[in-house]
């Protein structure tokens, strides 16, 4: 369910395989629908759209957390394998239900409260009940930014969301970095070397990540143990992507998680002796799974988004055949049409010998392309 560039990027590695897939979504010119014609025009919020669409098939999956779970519990009801499982998508796509689970499997993350609306976030801080700074997150729909909001001061407190949230404490945070785990029905667990990812501030999304992260082994260790410890409580079978603060004291705690491919996974399709994608197959087939190790020194990603000045309307990658001269880099477009400030456009993946070269590539790269409106 969901045919956007997580969808077009699994639908390409199943056409190696020749497997038969096909995606829900609204439109049939979505990036997915661009390069696989099997898609079904619906909704995957809608109740009646869900259940339809999976009827038909024999496994169901998604590349977005905001669906119908109600539906696909039904499904599983029916026999139908629905791959991560309706309740686990549901606990995930709900921040609150997120960090619960954490508190109560006793699973390192941020100190947090929830909260129905902006009036009582600001009540409890007129009581001193929350200290600011702090974190607000919507409790649903949030993702590539949205939804997510810093409250430094007092001058802040018109930003607040009126929403439910979750409230979350500051993290002296060192480096934000994520991996990714798969777990087969037969129980087996695989992971991707660790990512380091830089973020945009102004649009609060990943702006380039860097692979192999450079944390200590022990800090390593601690996050794989972590995802081992989630994935297996959580009788897991299927990807996740876990987005991990490392504070100024090496704690690694996990920030959230997203039950699919992801973001920071994106290197891994040029990089790595498995894609993420190959391995999401593999989970929703229960194949053995193959090493997501990197075969190069070091790689990353430049996310493509639209510039902040950029205005609405048919997408021009300015800049980007200039780079095309450089080895080892390697750029995907998504096929979306109509570009705005900070969607995201596609991505170009970088691998070198050296961190220096790494970060010289990354850096032409961002100077080069500029993914602005006609």
């Amino acid at each position: 369910m969901g045919a956007g560039q997580l969808g077009r990027m699994l639908a390409q590695k199943a056409s190696e395989w020749d497997l038969d897939i096909a995606f829900l979504d609204k439109a049939k010119d979505f990036p997915a629908g661009k390069v696989n014609p099997n898609l079904d025009i619906g909704d995957f919020k809608s109740y009646e759209d869900v259940l339809a669409f999976g009827r038909t098939k024999d496994i169901i999956s998604i590349e977005i957390e905001n669906v119908n779970t109600d539906a696909l519990l039904v499904l599983e009801k029916e026999g139908k394998k629905v791959i991560p499982s309706a309740e686990i998508i549901a606990t995930i796509k709900d921040k609150g239900l997120q960090k619960q689970y954490y508190k109560s499997h006793k699973l390192p993350s941020s100190e947090f409260q929830l909260f129905a609306d902006k009036k009582s976030i600001i009540e409890s801080l007129d009581k001193a009940e929350i200290q600011l700074p702090f974190i607000q997150k919507s409790r649903e729909a949030g993702y590539d930014g949205k939804g997510v909001q810093l409250v430094k001061d007092r001058s802040d407190i018109g930003k607040i969301m009126d929403t439910p949230s979750v409230i979350e404490k500051m993290v002296d945070i060192h480096k934000e970095v994520a991996l990714i785990v798969a777990r087969n029905e037969k129980s087996q667990i695989q992971h991707f070397d660790p990512v380091e990812m830089v973020f945009d501030p102004e649009a609060n999304l990943l702006d380039y990540l860097l692979c192999p992260a450079d944390i200590d082994d022990s800090v390593k260790k601690q996050m794989e143990e972590i995802a081992d410890k989630l994935v297996s409580s959580w009788n897991f079978t299927g990807l996740l992507a876990i987005e991990f603060f490392i504070d100024k004291n090496s704690r690694v705690l996990i920030n959230e998680v997203a039950p699919r491919t992801h973001n920071s996974g994106h290197h891994s399709i040029d990089c790595c002796e498995c894609s993420q994608f190959e391995m999401q197959l593999r989970t929703l087939l229960n194949l053995d799974l193959s090493s997501g190790k990197i075969f190069y020194k070091y790689c990353g990603i430049v996310n493509l988004v639209g510039e902040a000045d950029s205005g609405v309307g048919p997408v021009n990658y300015e800049g980007l055949e200039s780079i095309l001269k450089l080895d080892g880099v390697y750029p995907h477009i998504y096929g979306k049409q109509t570009v705005k400030p900070f969607r995201k456009m596609g991505h170009v993946t970088v691998a070198a010998n050296t961190k220096d070269e790494l970060q010289q590539k990354i850096q032409t790269i961002k100077k080069s392309i500029r993914v602005i409106s006609w």
